[in-house]
């Protein structure tokens, strides 16, 4: 699959996407825009389109036949296994809560 960044965007004449944030916002991405040596318009569209892609690949459709499908069926109406070790983690109070 191909990855849509700043750089791979060149297709047609550029769009602009205007954007007001409070200065404490423009304070963090300018921090992060140094710290990666790249412009601002780069690192907002890079992190813009592997959002995208995110939200995407996680509402894309499938197509199954008909054996694939039941077998999809069954793998999800099958009882959960227990994982002793999974339910310790789990249940564990997190550090930052500490």
């Amino acid at each position: 699959m191909r990855k849509y960044t700043a750089k791979t965007q060149r297709k047609g004449p550029p769009r602009n996407i205007n954007l007001r944030v409070k200065p404490h916002t423009r304070a963090l991405i300018d921090r992060a825009c140094a710290i990666t040596d790249k412009r601002i318009t780069d690192f907002v569209l890079d992190a813009a389109c592997r959002e995208a892609e995110d939200v995407l690949l996680d509402r894309r459709l499938f197509n199954l036949d008909e054996p694939a499908y039941q077998a999809f069926v069954d793998a999800l109406d099958a009882p959960t296994r227990r994982h002793p070790e999974l339910k310790k983690l789990l249940s564990r109070k997190p550090i930052w809560e500490n």
